[in-house]
């Protein structure tokens, strides 16, 4: 048995002075690609070519000994760092991927993917049928050698493609989603014909029934992810979130799922960027995930290892071999055969299936042209097999790096000349808007209930912050924890009680907790600094002469909560309640632009509901006193509210709300509001406010208080 032991020393150093360099030349070649506005993958691949026995490792030896692996162990090494860049990448990009965007695509996408994969397959074939006898390892094996060259053109480079759609910011893009959901397709497609050939060329005696056993094995990996995996992943986060306290705890648990579904797709015969790119679509179906993680992973990958991936792919190329006329030649036509393959196949496929138009259609070759790093491990392994000689892996990886090359250029002229469609275009402009609201960041929720009596189905507060939520939970996938905290001997008919109530929160993921311990706030408290956006809490206390604003509990919960808290308190005279008419009041503060962004959360896809942004100037405060901006006379006071609630109903209609903007003034703003809200049978009013220095209690401005105290409708105190 062989004992366990450490790489050699000189290898270990070389691998720590390749990372320096590759990082540090590949990150620099980036910002200089990007100054050219060109993608940073661009730079990053040009670095590693630049090292590489093209230019510096080739002229200088005695600097290419540290830059170039000159050993099996160095070039182990160095792949290890560079296939970890590759997976982080595709989790980057499983993380981003939409699959609800791609369902509305899947005609499209398997349509390219479909027309890509058998056009550039018939090409390849018929190209390596016709090359010279000395580009084949085994001139005997013609057929293999046909199949391998049709194979590696047919795949696209899902690492490349996702960085390229990273850096020109087309991710989001209906094209961008539809060209990663062809890709994933094509790769899919691509391996398993790699495992056939690779079949073949190892001897192995290849038939209907293993080539169903290498379909099947892909399918069932993918059912298995997508249901066994899913409700794994979903289990395992919520254990990790609730359960343990360390630091970076999710973002550990994602990185190790991650290698995990590699290993399991390596163990298949495909590439473990396949089970690194599911495992990021099922966290990033998760709602209870919080973006810091997100960031954080994306930090890591995009700041550190796929840099040194693209570079390492680079490194690999030489293309002083291919200066040969002869290969030279033979190189340009592989390239074109490739290009013009890939192109013509998808956009037959865009064009008389997906149905787009001709602009639209060629970007989706532009893109999936990208060959990248995937052509170079299947070139490696043609190589490794005896398919493939010297000159024509050279001439693969080649075409590979031309491609990849070409695929942000093209990509960015062609759509350049491509109309945004006006559905895709609303869809584009609300993400930019909710990019930095905080409603929009709300994913998971805690809402702590007390057992009642009498069934919550009944008129009571917990009825009212449901369908606050359950409307909320339109725009956003949302994750609420019900929480109920126990006293001895009824931990049964709280759970109880929180299974009726769970069923009013219908498309919502719940959860059901009930804790037994004798000091409430404290349970809430240790549960809402689990990660949780938003601390929802029910105000029914209303006693006369009271010293605190709701109850001690609330305000003390308000006061030292880690996350928003969103504060119901309901109207007694309202039997139902289906609000039509939301009032906001502004005054251009962040906390009152964060409860208008609530207000259009809850008003979306209703027309039957309006929103009215309103500002109310103070009689007393001669408002037609101009205000002095930059030194000179600028505008009045009521000129600036006009101008706040205008943005305010600019916002609203951009979300498709209806949205009343509305100047009024008086004595005292309080009296004004509640007065409107009477008068304009308001039935929910929002109101934006952050915690105020005070003593004990809770103190959010004697204006607040008020229209709190005299309202005659529901209110919602949004506190950020």
């Amino acid at each position: 048995m062989d004992v366990f032991s450490a790489a050699p020393h000189h290898d270990v150093l070389v691998l720590v002075i390749q990372v320096a360099i590759l990082l540090l030349v590949a990150r620099t070649m980036g910002e200089i690609a990007q100054r050219l506005n060109q993608p940073s993958v661009v730079g990053e691949i040009l670095a590693g070519i630049i090292l590489g026995p093209s230019l510096i490792a080739g002229f200088f030896p005695g600097v290419g000994e540290w830059i170039i692996p000159q050993t099996a162990t160095q070039g182990y090494l160095l792949e290890v760092v560079s296939l970890i860049g590759a997976m982080f990448l595709l989790l980057i990009t499983g993380l981003e991927t939409d699959i609800r965007l791609i369902k509305r695509h899947a005609r499209t996408a398997m349509g390219v993917s479909g027309g890509g994969i058998i056009v550039t397959f018939a090409t390849g074939f018929v190209l390596g049928q016709n090359l010279p006898d000395f580009l084949l390892a085994d001139t005997g094996e013609r057929l293999v050698f046909s199949l391998f060259v049709a194979t590696a053109l047919s795949i696209s480079a899902i690492p490349v493609i996702a960085k390229v759609l990273m850096d020109l910011n087309l991710m989001r893009r209906d094209v961008g989603q539809t060209i990663i959901a062809a890709g994933m397709s094509d790769d899919t497609i691509g391996w398993i014909l790699l495992s056939i050939v690779a079949g073949i060329a190892s001897g192995e005696s290849v038939t209907a029934g293993s080539v169903l056993q290498i379909v099947g094995s892909v399918l069932a990996f993918m059912l298995v992810s997508f249901t066994v995996g899913r409700w794994m992943v979903k289990k395992l986060l919520a254990y990790v979130q609730d359960q343990v306290k360390s630091a970076d705890r999710l973002l550990t648990l994602v990185v190790v799922l991650t290698f995990l579904w590699g290993a399991i797709t390596q163990a298949l015969n495909l590439e473990a960027v396949l089970g690194a790119f599911v495992m990021g679509i099922l966290f990033g179906m998760m709602p209870r995930l919080p973006d810091e993680v997100h960031h954080k992973l994306e930090s890591i990958a995009l700041g550190i290892f796929a840099p040194i991936f693209f570079a390492v792919a680079g490194l690999k190329v030489n293309v002083i071999n291919l200066f040969e006329p002869r290969l030279l030649i033979i190189t340009g036509i592989v390239i074109l055969i490739a290009t013009v393959g890939k192109i013509v196949g998808t956009y037959m496929g865009a064009r008389f299936i997906g149905k787009k138009d001709h602009w639209t259609s060629l970007s989706f070759g532009a893109g999936l042209n990208a060959r990248g790093a995937m052509e170079i491990i299947i070139a490696t392994i043609g190589l490794r097999l005896g398919i493939l000689s010297q000159d024509m892996f050279s001439i693969i990886v080649v075409m590979a790096m031309a491609t990849s090359l070409m695929a942000p250029s093209a990509l960015k002229w062609v759509l350049s000349k491509v109309e945004m469609g006006a559905e895709e275009e609303e869809r584009l402009k609300k993400e930019e808007m909710e990019a930095g609201s905080i409603v929009a960041g709300i994913h998971r929720v805690l809402l702590p209930v007390r057992r009642r009596e009498t069934a919550p189905d009944k008129r009571s507060t917990q009825s009212l912050e449901s369908q606050i939520l359950a409307r909320l939970g339109q725009q956003n996938d949302l994750s609420v924890t019900l929480m109920t905290v126990a006293q001895k001997g009824n931990k049964q008919e709280c759970e109880k009680y929180l299974d009726e109530l769970g069923k009013m929160f219908e498309g919502i993921e719940v959860t059901k907790k009930v804790v037994a311990d004798v000091q409430p706030d404290k349970a809430i408290l240790e549960e809402v600094e689990k990660d949780y956006d938003l601390l929802v809490l029910g105000a029914t206390e209303k006693e006369p002469g009271r010293r605190h604003l709701f109850s001690s509990f609330i305000d003390y919960m308000v006061r030292v909560a880690p996350c928003p808290v969103m504060i119901v308190q309901p109207y007694d005279d309202q039997e139902t309640w289906n609000p039509k008419r939301i009032l906001v009041p502004t005054n251009g503060t962040a906390a009152s632009n964060n409860a208008a962004e609530l207000a259009f959360a809850l008003a979306r896809n209703n027309q039957s509901c309006e929103v009215t942004g309103m500002n109310v100037m103070e009689a007393e405060s001669r408002s037609e006193r101009p205000y002095r901006l930059s030194g000179e006379l600028g505008v009045s006071k009521a000129e600036i509210a006009k101008e706040l609630v205008g943005e305010l109903k600019e916002r609203g209609n951009a979300y498709n709300v209806n949205t009343e903007a509305v100047v009024e003034s008086g004595e005292e703003v309080e009296v004004v509001v509640n007065d409107f809200a009477r008068r304009n049978d308001i039935d929910l009013m929002i109101l934006g406010t952050n915690i105020r220095p005070g003593s004990h209690r809770l103190y959010l401005g004697p204006r607040v208080e008020n229209m709190l105290e005299d309202a005659k409708c529901a209110v919602v105190v949004f506190n950020t």
